[in-house]
């Protein structure tokens, strides 16, 4: 068997080799929508003694380059089963959303939960952060805002929690207090649940200040053993509460080490330097937040559109629209067949809706902080990598994975705000040796407006 082959056992049991060194086995499969599961993920080896394996998503665009409808309609289908599971209302777009996600096409979102339902979305950083947001365009009447990593000057998060499993624990939430000072449902937005834990904690830290009678836990994979199913019906019962959990794959994983992984993570090599650079600023396009962070960005705010500050679905209109008119804007600057769009960190929601929106030949992912062993093998979820210092905080690494030299003519590389060119030199130095023709560097809040 080749390393990373997925072997098919049975129609509910699945198998991975992960270099040799890890088995993964996934048993008890429900796939309520039939969606293949080579559609939605790989795997890879993770370089965390926590957790040694991760899930490679072919749909969040962090990992692995996708076309960013992909993105978007992932969510979309996400959206459905919450009405049908949660809701018990039949939803009449599922079967669109689900031809569109599997045959390809352009998907225009537009919201089909009705403004009646008027949860609180909350998607996590940072992996989750556009999730989160496109989910929340399901929807007439909603509320979301993202968890965030970063500490705000001068303010206090009104909920904070941890991640246990994860590369940076620590969770912040910067929201008006009226936008959870209530009783209505709130919705948790995650790309995979492994134990629950990270949802848990943040239930819990939830509720001690701002109780309510309904959660939901919504997430793309559900990995949960049976220990840890029993563990969310132990926290309703002690708190009192209902929490819903919605999927669109899930199944019992089994993980067997092997042997102890050694380092085999390969450069490429260097190829040729990108032929240009081009700044370019969007900020026009897009509304301040009063709103600046602690690191060395000191003094430049984020954007109001991420969400991270919370919004409105009433506002939604309004912000399409501004993606519309920026997406136009790259469009015309474009002049490659094959362009990558790269997203950094949290900042993930706008370029993957500016990339579905620049045309065909498109692709879109982000910066991730995972450091993920890398290995040039079919079927392995991790084939290239480079990484530099994060230019927003360099203490903080960040990785892009699977950007094969040579593979795309150009690039478009998003910031929510302007960085120096003294720190991204490092960055840019490292993405020169994948051999873009072009790189443009898009900025969407700076110094001088």
């Amino acid at each position: 068997m080749k390393n990373s082959q997925v072997l098919t056992l049975s129609e509910k049991r699945y198998t991975f080799n992960i270099l040799d060194s890890i088995k993964v086995e996934i048993n008890s499969l429900e796939n309520p929508y039939h969606i293949p599961i080579d559609e939605l993920f790989t795997m890879a080896a993770r370089i965390n003694k926590k957790r040694s394996f991760l899930f490679i998503s072919k749909v969040l665009g962090k990992h692995l380059p996708i076309e960013p409808n992909k993105g978007l309609l992932i969510a979309a289908l996400l959206g459905a089963r919450y009405l049908e599971v949660v809701k018990g209302i039949k939803c009449r777009e599922k079967d669109r959303l689900l031809s569109l996600f599997i045959k390809g096409g352009t998907f225009h979102s537009s919201p089909f939960i009705a403004e009646k339902h008027k949860p609180v979305i909350i998607g996590f950083a940072e992996t989750a952060t556009a999730l989160g947001h496109a989910f929340f365009d399901c929807f007439e009447g909603a509320e979301f805002f993202h968890t965030t990593r970063e500490e705000i000057s001068g303010e206090r998060p009104v909920i904070t929690f941890e991640e246990e499993h994860s590369h940076a624990t620590s969770h912040r939430c910067y929201i008006p207090l009226e936008m959870i000072d209530h009783q209505r449902e709130v919705i948790l937005v995650d790309d995979e649940i492994t134990t629950g834990n990270t949802a848990l904690n943040i239930i819990k830290s939830i509720h001690e200040n701002f109780p309510r009678p309904v959660y939901t836990v919504v997430s793309i994979l559900d990995w949960r053993s049976q220990e840890y199913k029993e563990k969310f019906l132990r926290v309703e019962q002690e708190l009192g509460i209902k929490i819903n959990v919605v999927s669109l794959l899930s199944g019992h994983v089994k993980i067997y080490q092997l042997k102890e992984l050694e380092d085999r993570s390969n450069r490429a090599g260097i190829f040729r330097r990108a032929g240009s650079i081009e700044v370019m600023d969007l900020g026009s396009y897009f509304t301040s937040s009063p709103f600046s962070s602690r690191d060395q960005l000191n003094g430049l705010p984020y954007l109001n559109e991420t969400g991270r500050f919370g919004l409105k679905s009433i506002e939604n209109f309004l912000v399409h629209q501004r993606i519309s008119k920026a997406s136009e804007f790259l469009r015309q600057k474009r002049n490659g067949v094959r362009t990558l769009c790269l997203g950094t960190g949290e900042f993930m929601y706008l370029p993957m809706r500016l990339a579905a929106e620049m045309g065909s030949g498109v692709y879109y992912q982000s910066t991730t902080r995972s450091p993920i062993y890398i290995k040039d093998e079919e079927g392995y979820g991790a084939k290239f990598g480079v990484n530099f210092p994060n230019p927003e905080n360099e203490i903080i690494p960040n990785f892009v994975y699977n950007i094969p030299p040579n593979h795309y003519d150009e690039l478009f590389l998003f910031f929510e705000r302007e960085v120096s060119k003294e720190k991204l030199e490092p960055m840019i130095e490292e993405l020169g040796e994948l051999a873009f023709k072009t790189i443009k560097i898009v900025f969407f809040s700076g110094r001088q407006r």
